[in-house]
């Protein structure tokens, strides 16, 4: 079963910025869509954007411009840059493949956003 191992977060003040990495054990990423993905306290979890395999990205309109997903498929690693960060962004960040049916969810990375 793939385990996706994501890292990078922390504590950061606002206008600050952060790398996240994603990692998968068993699996290659480098020929699906990856997506990040965040979940805040009391909130459900939501889509931050994609990257497709030959690196065509979307990002929701809440990131568009601060956030960018980049791949290295020889690395079989997946970032999201984080710019300009607010504190709305303060959740748990996770990476998954949506193809491979969601079925499993690493332990995600806290990004804290706080004066």
């Amino acid at each position: 079963q793939v385990q996706f191992v994501e890292s990078g977060g922390g504590l950061v003040t606002p206008g600050g910025s952060l790398r996240l990495s994603c990692a998968a054990s068993g699996r290659r990423l480098g020929l699906y869509v990856v997506g990040w993905y965040r979940q805040a306290p009391g909130l459900e979890r939501e889509l931050v954007g994609t990257i497709t395999s030959v690196g065509s990205t979307y990002y929701v309109d809440s990131v568009k411009g601060r956030f960018t997903i980049s791949r290295d498929n020889v690395k079989n690693v997946v970032y999201l840059q984080m710019n300009s960060l607010k504190p709305e962004d303060t959740a748990v960040y996770f990476c998954n493949v949506p193809s491979w049916g969601f079925s499993s969810w690493g332990q995600g990375t806290q990004v804290i956003v706080s004066s």
